[in-house]
């Protein structure tokens, strides 16, 4: 797996500031701070996850305070505020998912992968976590897998099993 200095570098690529243009042109002059969750999730797409530095050139870029930045970044489960595997295996926990298997599910990619929840594996394809309700409750146990955000539904061990092993195999 990469150090975080070499997943963060000192400065963006100018890409990903040319993105920062474009997304900030879609808002009024001086509503610059409406551009903040596209642009976060345009560094995490980048880089995998939000670190300190990162929010904080967000956050100078945007000429907004960094606090403004990290409490946006830590409300919404979407941003990753550490490193992750490359695929992010993420189960419902709600209820109607656990009354149909989810904490049976998540007990087996625990086993399976190896990692606690939010661990990532040594070979930094994955890691895995329970989130709130998926939307799809008629068919749980649920999961999507991130950064596609693909879903699967009606999930049983085997069913994880080939799921990991076809994720493996890309």
């Amino acid at each position: 797996m990469l150090k975080v200095e070499e997943q963060q570098p000192e400065v963006f690529p100018e890409t990903l500031i040319a993105k920062f243009d474009e997304i900030i042109s879609r808002y009024p002059a001086g509503k610059q701070k409406s551009a903040l969750l596209p642009m976060l999730h345009e560094v995490q797409a980048v880089f995998g996850w939000l670190s300190v530095p990162a929010m904080d050139k967000v956050a100078a870029y945007l000429n907004i305070q960094p606090i403004e930045v990290y409490e946006v970044a830590s409300f919404y489960t979407m941003y990753f505020l550490k490193p992750q595997g490359k695929y992010v295996l993420e189960v419902c926990r709600t209820g109607p998912c656990c009354l149909v298997g989810a904490e049976k599910v998540m007990a087996h990619i625990e086993n399976r992968l190896g990692v606690k929840e939010n661990e990532v594996t040594p070979d930094g394809l994955f890691s895995w976590r329970g989130v709130e309700c998926l939307a799809a409750c008629g068919f749980g146990p649920v999961l999507q897998i991130g950064p596609e955000y693909t879903f699967y539904e009606n999930l049983n061990e085997e069913k994880v099993d080939q799921l990991i092993q076809d994720l493996r195999n890309k």
